[in-house]
């Protein structure tokens, strides 16, 4: 696990890299789709966070100028996410807009709460961390799971951002949102997407010291620090800002963050 590759980022306590071992566990090939997340809608009647709270934080790009103009109190520090009334699971970019036609794209404006309730109704669990990067990984020690390069063989291998962030995003590899979950190749497990389109939730607490802290067996991060871990990057990642794309990359959000690149797939032992 981790990386030690000098592309990391040491707030994140990416390293040192270590061998773990995990017991035996299935995980699925795809993050949650919104066709799946509609039948667990449908089936309980659940409201995710963002519809509690009214409002998700929604990339600019995804959204029109007059709802730009409608906007207030879009983050300094991030300008790029806006607080988006309406905007939930269902209705991605605000009440005007939804799914159709993305039955087969990854859930997102969910929680890290609602990817639980998900996983209580299907009797599984979200992965560890180590169960992600282990899967993610797919037997690869190199930087993602096709080789050392972002490209194979000059082919997008998976959905990040393509040209200048936060502004311009040229979408050469064919998406300038979400792809649908089995877009591009699998990975050596058969696993799609591990890398880009969606960051996912994880079990674990986040923790810079994760790596030194947590068992080398099964490890499961399990002290409250507020903050809960995420892995695989996602279609606003992009070597300028976030290269957080990298298998041993790692990041954390509050469990109640809610926005238009955060989904989940989930997991759970033999």
């Amino acid at each position: 696990m981790g990386s030690q590759d000098g592309e990391g980022y040491r707030e994140d306590g990416e390293g040192p890299q270590r061998e773990v071992t995990l017991s035996p566990f299935f995980i699925s090939k795809y993050a949650i789709t919104n066709a799946q997340f509609a039948r667990f809608v449908e089936e309980t009647g659940y409201q995710t966070t963002a519809e509690q709270i009214g409002w998700s934080h929604v990339f600019h790009l995804l959204l029109t100028a007059e709802q730009k103009r409608n906007t207030t109190q879009v983050p300094s520090e991030t300008p790029w996410w806006y607080p988006t009334n309406s905007a939930a699971w269902k209705t991605p970019e605000g009440p005007q807009s939804n799914w159709a036609g993305r039955e087969h794209h990854p859930v997102v404006h969910v929680s890290w709460f609602d990817a639980v309730a998900y996983c209580n109704w299907a009797a599984c669990g979200l992965p560890t961390e180590a169960q992600w990067e282990y899967s993610a990984r797919a037997g690869s020690s190199q930087m993602y799971p096709w080789g050392p390069e972002l490209k194979y063989n000059n082919k997008h291998m998976c959905n990040v951002w393509q040209g200048r962030f936060p502004g311009q995003n040229t979408a050469e590899d064919g998406y300038i949102g979400t792809a649908p979950v089995d877009a591009f190749s699998p990975n050596a497990f058969g696993l799609s997407n591990t890398i880009g389109n969606v960051w996912e939730w994880c079990a674990d607490f986040f923790s810079a010291s994760y790596h030194t802290t947590s068992s080398n067996n099964d490890p499961l991060y399990l002290q409250d620090t507020g903050i809960r871990s995420v892995r695989g990057g996602s279609f606003l990642c992009h070597h300028s800002y976030c290269n957080r794309y990298r298998l041993g990359a790692r990041n954390g959000n509050p469990p109640n963050t809610t926005c238009s690149n955060l989904g989940f797939r989930i997991a759970h032992k033999e």
